[in-house]
């Protein structure tokens, strides 16, 4: 069994892992592992760049990674507690994002302001404890290449976002989007579709 693993299957080990890596009842590392820890942990790409003022909610113990020459705007936050984050190349992450892993974006992807990603479910079905308590389900979601998600939109845990795909602002994801599609709507739901013979977007 490695090191980890006896951590992880040691409830008091563990409790003691988390108290030192993180604030109790806070989702940011403690300074030591921003400065020293996750920069050998963690990947940044050639010419990226992460904004001053982004929240970086990044923790040694899930994958983090952000490809060449991509940006997490300004108000972003970034949180890999429960999943990996993995953002591809010359991908642009907008003003007031919030990717909540495991959640993988590939590369020359769009996201404008304010979009919610989260691959994350508090658990509620026991109804003498607080869903704050509660276990927590994860689904991952994958947004492929060359997608554009416009502003406010929710992508929710599970979903695929396909190569090509447009997500118009406001929509609420709650199942998959097909490559070269565009969704839109609460729940959101596919309008045009690229039809390669005809070249052209054609409604559905």
């Amino acid at each position: 069994m490695s090191f980890t693993d006896q951590i992880k299957s040691n409830p008091k080990l563990k409790k003691l892992a988390l108290w030192m890596l993180m604030p109790k009842n806070q989702a940011r590392p403690r300074l030591w592992v921003k400065l020293f820890l996750n920069p050998i942990k963690h990947h940044k790409g050639k010419g990226a760049l992460i904004r001053r003022r982004t929240r970086m909610d990044v923790l040694p113990f899930n994958h983090f990674s952000i490809g060449d020459h991509s940006t997490i705007e300004d108000f972003a936050t970034i949180n890999n507690g429960v999943g990996a984050v993995i953002i591809g190349d010359r991908t642009r992450i907008g003003l007031g994002c919030v990717l909540i892993g495991p959640v993988t974006v590939g590369n020359d992807v769009m996201f404008a302001q304010n979009i919610v990603v989260s691959g994350l479910n508090h658990g509620y079905q026991e109804i003498n404890m607080p869903p704050s308590l509660q276990p927590v389900e994860t689904k991952p979601i994958t947004i492929k290449d060359e997608v554009w998600i416009g502003a406010n939109a929710v992508l929710t845990a599970g979903i695929t976002v396909g190569k090509h795909a447009v997500i118009a602002a406001g929509s609420i994801v709650t199942k998959d989007v097909p490559d070269y599609s565009i969704a839109a709507g609460n729940p959101a739901r596919i309008l045009k579709k690229y039809n390669p013979e005809s070249k052209e977007w054609e409604r559905i």
